[in-house]
């Protein structure tokens, strides 16, 4: 009875913490007029080192996260609850400065994080009014802009992964963005899905299906991506891959 009522209680306490990561994930913006987001997360367990983030800024501006912790399973997402409440509370005291925000989140995750974990992060300011997007890279896979015309940037400027270092500086970069654009933000699981050859997805399967669907809403663009990487890898998923489409209108 007394390994039952253990295991009773440690299966209450995996469903409590599968219960608060969901809500942190299904956290949703306004609507913005100039941009049309939406974001997938499949994790390979009951929770997972992933997450997505969109939150309302004053002055018709959304920040975008997307994030990837190091490890698996519980660790993992204790360092990535912990990146993802400090970067709310600093996005709404950094303003429009998202080095600043990353710098707070730095700190804030090195002092209550073990040494050996960190987290690849991707943070991004959108201004509905300018259509100019303001981010900075840490250490996260780089994000792809699509422009109308196909040609395609890297979102790279930033810095080292949150949690690795107590005294990192990170850089801003700015990208002017037009009606037509696309931005797509992955975690790893996404691009090292493996084909029956062993052969990896990669953001060229990513962009080929960002484009492939690039007619529809961002949400359904977002769930496409996903499934044309479940079509791709005759495995399944190794990793938790979580993606992340803004259409600039």
């Amino acid at each position: 009875m007394a390994i039952d009522g253990v295991v009773m209680e440690c299966a209450s306490e995996r469903m409590a913490a599968f219960e608060v990561q969901q809500r942190f994930l299904q956290h949703w913006g306004p609507t913005i007029d100039t941009l049309d987001y939406s974001a997938r997360c499949r994790q390979m367990g009951e929770v997972g080192g992933d997450f997505y983030d969109f939150v309302t800024l004053p002055e018709n501006r959304l920040s975008i996260a997307i994030g990837d912790a190091s490890g698996k399973g519980f660790a993992a997402a204790l360092m990535i609850s912990n990146v993802q409440s400090s970067l709310r509370t600093a996005a709404l005291f950094a303003g429009d400065n998202s080095a600043m925000a990353l710098e707070a989140v730095n700190r804030q995750v090195y002092g209550s994080s073990l040494a050996s974990r960190y987290a690849t992060l991707f943070y991004g300011i959108f201004d509905g009014e300018t259509r100019t997007l303001h981010y900075v890279n840490a250490g996260h896979n780089p994000p792809l802009v699509i422009r109308a015309d196909g040609s395609v940037l890297w979102l790279k400027t930033g810095g080292a992964p949150v949690g690795l270092f107590s005294d990192s500086i990170y850089e801003e970069g700015m990208v002017q963005l037009n009606p037509g654009d696309l931005v797509v933000a992955y975690t790893d699981g996404v691009i090292e899905a493996l084909n029956l050859c062993g052969r990896e997805w990669g953001t060229e399967g990513l962009r080929n299906a960002a484009i492939a669907h690039g007619a529809g809403s961002a949400d359904d663009m977002a769930e496409a991506i996903m499934e044309s990487m479940r079509r791709f890898s005759y495995q399944g998923q190794s990793d938790d891959a979580t993606v992340v489409v803004a259409r600039v209108n």
